[in-house]
């Protein structure tokens, strides 16, 4: 199926989902080596970005089962990318932090994506660029759907 300027026009659910096609099309080459692939990048994100650092919170901020989770931080940490530590307030809470061989993969990741971001974004002007990535910023920052501006 094609997407045309009417599927987009009239519905931001198309428009989103044949973007995000687009990109996981030109990205899934470049994450197949890693644990997870994509999934597997998101979670070194996560971790990486000092977001949720208990194992339990990183799977719920990135809409992970936590089975999913599990084995997915097995492959990640038997890969060398991620290690499991108990947490000193809380030793039955387990944090999950980079390696250093994680913290190089990951460099390594963003900086190839950034290559396939250029491609998606080749279309666009630079200052559309700009305005894209700010409300894109907007919507993936907030916290409910309805509490951004407008």
């Amino acid at each position: 199926m094609v997407t045309t300027p009417e599927h987009v026009a009239t519905d931001i659910g198309w428009a989103l989902f044949a973007t995000v096609r687009r990109y996981r099309h030109l990205t899934d080459e470049l994450l197949a080596d890693l644990p997870g692939g994509p999934r597997g990048y998101q979670v070194l994100m996560g971790a990486q970005q000092g977001g949720p650092s208990s194992q339990l919170a990183l799977a719920q901020y990135l809409g992970l089962d936590r089975t999913v989770m599990t084995y997915l931080l097995d492959d990640l940490e038997s890969a060398g990318l991620v290690e499991r530590r108990p947490d000193p307030a809380d030793r039955r809470v387990r944090r999950v932090e980079l390696t250093e061989q994680g913290v190089t993969a990951l460099c390594a990741k963003r900086q190839r994506l950034k290559c396939v971001e250029a491609t998606l974004l080749a279309p666009l002007e630079p200052e559309q660029r700009e305005t894209l990535r700010k409300l894109l910023e907007v919507l993936a920052t907030c916290d409910e759907p309805g509490s951004g501006a407008g």
